[in-house]
């Protein structure tokens, strides 16, 4: 029986974590569950799953937790706080699987300390990878842990790529890595009305139920753009050989073309389960509890090229990953920063890529060889982010 640790439990990936996990009970223990800052739902996971450890990053919610377990007969389990807490509970002896689901730059220490560590790291933080790059995998090398991709792309790449991919995409036969994106739900949206698009409007999905900041990035195909620099991590792969392709149906979740002339796809419902049981069963599968694919249902699949003028974010994404160091780490931290401040009402849906745009101009890119540096770009990023969006509002 395999130790498993939930950084982000409470969120989507991790509720979905915990269903396929109640399926398999004899194949895993949850060890430790981590949330931000919903204490209602993560007292409610410890209640079923019973926990060695809860951590929570705020000591006033750890202190409410450790209250309420104590109340309900639960004090064995463990309660800490803090950042360096997440460090501690992806890195503990007792655990062999560290699902990475925390949303943004918050779980890039927590995920690189599971790389460290040498744990299977099933990656659902798109930005823990994005941010710190080939530092990431150079852990994952030295310390021999495991690499399983989550995102629902990567994940069907993993599936559809030969064994020896890490030799470089090129090197086995592979001619392009085809990732599939939804398109969003402003996809055939009269640009005019993009300025006025709410978050509400955003954050409603047309195929997958997310939280909502990974909701805007599909809406400006941001999403797409983090995961074009993630193929290019996961699969040694140049950003030239990888080619984001709109499918509306969200059936295919990506493909692979050889040179041979064939292409190999990954097909399935748009259920978040089947990548993660995929990841916690590899090299086997088992039940997800995901619906099957109709085909006859699905009737037509259709596949067309994004319009970067609607997409300028996916753009951007290409231009930071051909520059390389620390311009993938002002990239994304440009975004968090533009995406909050919309959820919040503070600034257009158009004007998220133009604070990344203005980022990507004023701050320079270093080299990416220490965790220091992409640590000092995100916060020299997010201070130039959030004047260029004050001084907007002025």
């Amino acid at each position: 029986m395999k130790g498993i640790c939930i950084l982000g439990s409470t969120g989507s990936i991790g509720v979905s974590t915990l269903d396929v996990l109640a399926r398999h009970p004899d194949r895993y223990r949850v060890v430790a569950l981590s949330a931000n800052g919903n204490v209602d739902r993560l007292f409610e996971q410890c209640r079923a799953y019973r926990p060695r450890y809860a951590a929570v990053i705020r000591a006033e919610a750890a202190a409410c937790l450790r209250e309420r377990l104590m109340a309900a007969g639960l004090g064995g389990i463990e309660v800490l706080a803090g950042p360096e807490a997440l460090e501690q509970i992806a890195s503990l002896p007792e655990v062999d699987s560290v699902m990475a689901a925390i949303v943004g730059a918050a779980g890039l220490l927590p995920t690189l300390a599971a790389a460290r560590a040498g744990k299977d790291v099933l990656l659902a933080n798109k930005e823990a990878l994005v941010m710190s790059g080939p530092l990431f995998m150079a852990e994952v090398a030295r310390s021999g842990a495991r690499l399983l991709p989550i995102d629902s792309e990567h994940n069907a790449v993993f599936q559809c790529m030969p064994a020896a991919y890490r030799a470089g995409s090129r090197a086995v036969g592979v001619r392009r890595i085809l990732l599939t994106a939804s398109g969003g739900p402003f996809l055939h949206t009269p640009l005019a009305e993009l300025e006025t698009v709410t978050p509400e409007q955003a954050v409603a999905h047309p195929n997958w139920v997310m939280g909502r900041k990974i909701s805007v990035d599909s809406a400006t195909m941001m999403n797409k753009g983090l995961e074009v620099i993630e193929a290019c991590l996961l699969f040694n792969a140049k950003p030239d050989d990888v080619q984001v392709v709109v499918h509306r149906q969200s059936v295919i979740h990506s493909m692979v073309d050889y040179v041979d002339g064939t292409v190999l796809a990954q097909m399935g419902t748009p259920d978040m389960r089947i990548p993660i049981a995929h990841a916690l069963a590899w090299p086997d599968r088992f039940e997800s509890g995901a619906e099957s694919l109709d085909l006859f249902a699905v009737r037509q699949l259709n596949f067309e090229r994004p319009d970067l003028a609607r997409f300028p974010c996916l753009r951007l994404a290409y231009e930071a990953v051909g520059a390389g160091g620390t311009a993938p780490a002002i990239l994304n931290a440009a975004n968090e920063t533009a995406v909050a401040a919309f959820l919040d009402r503070r600034l257009a849906f158009t004007g998220i890529p133009r604070v990344i745009e203005h980022c990507m101009a004023r701050v320079a890119p270093n080299a990416a060889d220490a965790i220091e540096s992409v640590l000092q770009a995100d916060a020299e990023t997010r201070k130039v982010a959030q004047k260029y969006i004050d001084d907007l509002r002025v």
